[in-house]
């Protein structure tokens, strides 16, 4: 690996030396690094490459899908699809303290199961008549 990277540098230093970077678009001007300056560099360039292919973190995605269902439940009036999307927003932040790597550190799959169990209790006759969310 080290034979390439030498390769690689001695490539650039030679296409510098004539000239043929001088005239890019956005030369001498300062580089716009955006949110990520506390990420550290070999992380940055991992994200960029993946944010330029279409990708997000998995935080990003689940963050999404928060504000989506908190918006569904400030929408919905029904008491048990308010449960169960509360019980999905329930798993959802779960997952996410997971990625922060919080104090709650839960697999995913349990996190399912729990959101499933909420979620048949929501549906339940038992729980609407005894008026529990």
């Amino acid at each position: 690996m080290k034979l390439l990277d030498a390769l690689v540098e001695q490539r650039i230093a030679a296409a510098a030396a004539r000239g043929e970077f001088d005239q890019l678009p956005g030369a001498g001007a300062p580089l716009s690094l955006g949110d990520d300056a506390l990420v550290p560099e070999e992380v940055r360039v991992a994200n960029r490459i993946l944010k330029n292919a279409g990708f997000v973190p998995p935080a990003v995605e689940q963050l999404r899908a928060l504000r989506d269902l908190r918006a569904e439940l400030n929408a919905v009036s029904d008491r048990a699809a308010r449960c169960r999307l509360q019980a999905r927003m329930l798993a959802l932040d779960m997952a996410l303290e997971s990625l922060r790597g919080g104090p709650l550190v839960l697999p995913r799959e349990y996190c399912r199961r729990i959101a499933e169990r909420l979620s048949e209790r929501a549906g339940s006759p038992d729980t609407a008549e005894a008026g529990s969310p």
